[in-house]
């Protein structure tokens, strides 16, 4: 009976993503990102000194801002048009916006009710969920997952390549655009920043005595294949837009601690998890259901499912 009972919850889990809204229909065209840990930076270059990192639960776009969300808010604000917005090459609507500076892409992410993400925040969304992919979809370059090189000439709309998503679902984290975050760049702030949330120094290197800089991530169409990988650390000042063919953005924002959509991600990566007979990452998930939902039966059940079957030695 423990085994159907345990069956039809994982039966349950395949049904539950497939139709859900809560879980298939990310608000704003967004995906969550559950609380956690994972493993920032790499071996790659000295500024990637590799750390762990715990960030709360958020949202981040599941696509870079677009030219067509662009106008929406020039035409609401008054905003001036950015570097390159009648280059042919660039302009279509579904094409990711650029030529925009950092208070560009800050302006446009406050206008929607949201911000610009993290560098943390970010590199977690682009690694997924396993928190150390060389590259969204892997550890394997592949030419066919993302633009970058000069290989198409121009920018591609923000939905190509879903081959090359991330595990959380977000499109181009490597190639197309460089994308602005909110951090302040210091090459050493790694070695001993915040294992908690951390937002980034409190200043920038003032690069070339050129100014302090914010960081990018994820290269670009014009970018080597260098500059794809999750980690990778680029800047400029924030005032500035040159690189500007290849630099854009995409918002985020925190999601409400114990929020539905927050508990019920959890839930679904508990039976997941249980699916993958990952006990003790199913007992993790759902106990943070559980803190956001504490009375749900349905929760509870699905704990004594879990606990069962840990101390069944499974």
């Amino acid at each position: 009976m423990k085994n159907l009972t345990l069956l039809s919850s994982i039966t349950f889990a395949s049904i539950l993503i497939a139709s859900s809204p809560a879980l298939s229909q990310d608000p704003e065209n967004m995906v969550m990102v559950p609380k956690g840990e994972f493993t920032m930076g790499s071996q790659e270059h000295k500024d990637e000194h590799p750390h762990n990192v715990v960030l709360d639960a958020y949202y981040i776009d599941k696509y870079e801002v677009s030219n067509k969300e662009y106008k929406g808010f020039m035409k609401a604000t008054s905003h001036a048009a950015p570097a390159y917005w009648d280059d042919p090459r660039l302009s279509k609507p579904e094409q990711p916006v650029v030529g925009v500076n950092w208070y560009d892409g800050s302006a446009f992410c406050e206008w929607k009710g949201k911000r610009l993400p993290t560098e943390a925040e970010w590199e977690r969304a682009a690694k997924g969920p396993e928190g150390h992919g060389h590259y969204p979809w892997g550890h394997k370059l592949d030419d066919t997952k993302a633009n970058y090189g000069q290989k198409v000439g121009k920018t591609t709309a923000v939905d190509s390549y879903p081959a090359g998503v991330s595990g959380y679902g977000a499109y181009n984290m490597a190639g197309n655009v460089f994308e602005w975050v909110s951090d302040w760049y210091d090459p050493t702030y790694f070695k001993g920043s915040p294992a908690l949330n951390p937002q980034g120094p409190a200043a920038g290197m003032n690069f070339a005595n050129q100014g302090p800089v914010k960081v990018l991530k994820g290269g670009s169409w014009l970018a080597p294949s260098s500059s794809l990988h999750s980690s990778h650390r680029f800047w400029n000042q924030p005032e500035n837009n040159s690189y500007g063919v290849g630099l854009g953005f995409r918002c985020a924002k925190s999601a409400s601690s114990g929020s539905i959509e927050a508990t019920q991600y959890d839930f679904m990566h508990a039976l997941i998890s249980m699916g993958d007979e990952k006990w003790a990452e199913a007992l993790e998930s759902i106990n943070r259901a559980l803190k956001g939902d504490p009375k749900n039966e349905e929760y509870m059940q699905t704990k004594t499912l879990i606990m069962d079957q840990m101390s069944n030695g499974k």
